[in-house]
């Protein structure tokens, strides 16, 4: 999993990448221009900082999540040997929003509202995610955001749990996705047509509430 961010305006020449989510006993070390983020308990890196490299990546006209390509994953780990450090960073180029389809469904032990699905999302097998979405039913289209997807308020997705079943990912409403003229009201966004693991399509979504 790979999520980068570069916002020249605000931190200046800084890339920040992350590898996993934070945690509470996270420490840093830096070497050269790389500062190194893990945690303390483990030893697991979180994440990087890189300085200085916006012109050699060439992304230093670029404001906001970056997508790496196997190239410049390659210049961020030439600069981690460089700085010192042994861990390699991996191109992460899969889709983070996909189409779901709910295999089963079965009320959450300790919620009147919650759902646990088991969602086929293109994967060996179904992945668990909790939903309380209202409209949440058996053998329905929907749009799934993995762990690493990152929603248009800039949310962050990584696995968790909710009221303690574990859930890979979020069932998400046309709000939540930001499409254009979308209800402003609770319940998730059912598709009429998709495959399991189909990358969902923003641009065409733009056109659902027309």
């Amino acid at each position: 999993m790979l999520l980068s961010f570069y916002n020249p305006d605000v931190l200046g020449d800084v890339l920040i990448v992350e590898t996993a989510e934070d945690v509470k006993t996270q420490e840093t070390i830096q070497k050269d221009n790389v500062v190194r983020i893990f945690n303390e308990d483990n030893d697991a890196v979180i994440g990087f900082n890189f300085f200085g490299l916006g012109k050699e990546l060439g992304i230093q006209d670029n404001s906001g999540q970056v997508f790496l390509d196997d190239e410049q994953v390659s210049i961020l780990n030439a600069a981690i040997v460089k700085a010192g450090f042994s861990d390699e960073l991996e191109t992460d180029n899969s889709p983070k929003f996909v189409i779901g389809h709910v295999d089963e469904i079965k009320a959450h032990p300790d919620s009147d509202h919650l759902h646990i699905t088991q969602t086929d999302v293109g994967f060996d097998k179904p992945v668990q995610i909790v939903c309380g979405a209202p409209n949440i039913e058996q053998g329905q289209l929907v749009v799934v955001a993995l762990p690493g997807a990152v929603m248009p308020t800039g949310t962050e997705i990584w696995p968790g749990a909710l009221r303690g079943v574990d859930s890979y990912g979020m069932i998400c409403s046309a709000r939540e996705l930001a499409i254009p003229n979308a209800p402003q009201k609770r319940g998730i966004l059912v598709l009429e047509s998709g495959k399991a693991g189909q990358a969902f399509d923003f641009e065409a979504a733009k056109n659902l509430f027309d």
